[in-house]
């Protein structure tokens, strides 16, 4: 993957609590344009879509919204789509085309599992963008949507080799206890009545995990991927099911709570966690990111630190974590430019105001970090909260000594760590088809 040249990456920033997205260029940090009264669902995250689009979920309003970044520059409407969907959002996926998605419903502010709504939305539906939604299980369940891969060239929501719209996409809906697989039809969720009729699955295979978290697509095989205490289970497509494959084991103690594809090197990411189950010692917490090449089969693990590690973002040569902890945080820059990757920079973060104490959760009434970088750029940015900060840096160069971090400020304060989204022209992005 090569840095596309012909526009600057952009930089989508999203305070969750104050209700606002803004769109910045990099790495200046010009705006470009803001989009008010949106509070992003910062579970589900962003996703990117084909044409260097992004979406996301407000999870106030109950829209799932479409950021054009670079549309503005063409005369075209930053926001380009809002379709309702069911909230509290906790996971948003596309199929390879980007037309077909799927929101999933958690806790939002609740203490149990209650709701057991799925949305399915076709954007590109006659008559403008639509969505149905159907009731499934009640939990807090991650999704994918497999379908047919878009060609590499494409730039728009078509089906590869036909130019028509996909008409087997399958929704794969991730559960916790117990753990399973449930695979949805797209078309038949479409197809459903009004007022949020019961969703059948075409097909049911349980996991020997009840602990799953974390989710993963690679649209080339059809392979789906889920992250839980044993390891990374896997399965593939087959016809209008899934077989299940061998888990992919974490290569020793811990396990992995996120996962992500990286669709240039075709490698998958996770940060594997150890040490105390007790929250409150979060401190004592290791933490190794672990990779596994889709198509080598190498895998392996690097130490990062103790703390809390949790999302990681995909820069065009290398992989960024951000680690919290009491001692000091830290930007950790791993180098995937050759079979054996190896961490080539830490770079000090100021300390945040409200961040997470030992004997506290690190999640609840704190100040948190969010990470973000493009396939198609070195820039990596990290936000610190409750401070309306956000620190750049080029990862291709932060192994020097003295290297530069640019600080970027917002008039909101990113309390939560607000969310980010790094996008850049022709990044191939969209080929991680997962909210992030």
């Amino acid at each position: 993957m090569t840095e596309a040249t012909s526009a600057p990456p952009r930089l989508l920033v999203a305070d969750q609590v104050a209700g606002c997205v803004r769109l910045l260029d990099l790495p200046d940090g010009r705006e470009r344009g803001v989009v008010e009264g949106r509070h992003l669902a910062e579970h589900a995250g962003f996703l990117a879509l084909p044409g260097d689009r992004t979406a996301f979920v407000d999870d106030l309003a109950g829209e799932l919204v479409v950021l054009d970044p670079y549309g503005p520059d063409a005369g075209r409407p930053l926001v380009e789509a809002t379709v309702p969907v069911a909230i509290p959002a906790e996971h948003l996926a596309a199929d390879p085309t980007g037309r077909l998605l799927a929101v999933t419903t958690g806790l939002g502010r609740n203490g149990e599992p209650w709701s057991d709504l799925l949305t399915a939305v076709d954007l590109a539906a006659p008559g403008g963008p639509r969505a149905v939604r159907v009731r499934t299980r009640a939990g807090e369940p991650g999704v994918t949507v497999l379908g047919r891969s878009a060609p590499a060239h494409s730039t728009g929501p078509v089906d590869a080799g036909t130019g028509r719209v996909p008409g087997d996409a399958l929704v794969v809906l991730r559960h916790r206890e117990p753990g399973s697989f449930t695979v949805h039809r797209h078309a038949e969720l479409m197809a459903a009545a009004p007022a949020c009729p019961p969703a059948a699955p075409a097909a049911d295979l349980p996991l020997a995990d009840d602990d799953g978290h974390g989710d993963a697509h690679d649209p080339l095989t059809g392979r789906v991927f889920a992250a839980a205490g044993s390891g990374v289970h896997r399965a593939r497509r087959a016809g209008g099911s899934l077989v299940m494959e061998e888990p992919l084991p974490w290569g020793g103690p811990g396990r992995g709570y996120y996962l992500r594809l990286d669709p240039a090197r075709r490698v998958l990411w996770s940060c594997v966690r150890g040490g105390p189950a007790d929250p409150g010692r979060w401190p004592e917490w290791s933490n190794d990111a672990w990779w596994h090449g889709l198509d080598s089969g190498a895998a392996g693990r690097l130490p990062l630190g103790p703390g809390l590690v949790f999302r990681l973002a995909v820069a065009a040569r290398h992989v960024a974590y951000a680690r919290v902890h009491p001692d000091g945080d830290e930007l950790v820059l791993i180098a995937t430019d050759s079979t054996t990757p190896r961490v080539t920079a830490r770079l000090p973060l100021p300390a945040m105001d409200g961040a997470p104490r030992p004997g506290g959760t690190p999640w609840d009434g704190v100040q948190r970090r969010a990470i973000a970088a493009s396939p198609g750029s070195p820039l990596v940015a990290v936000t610190r909260g409750g401070h309306g900060e956000i620190h750049l840096v080029d990862a291709d160069s932060a192994s020097a000594p003295n290297a530069p971090v640019t600080t970027l400020s917002v008039p909101t304060p990113l309390n939560d760590g607000g969310h980010l989204a790094l996008v850049a022209p022709g990044s191939g992005a969209h080929g991680d088809p997962v909210g992030r």
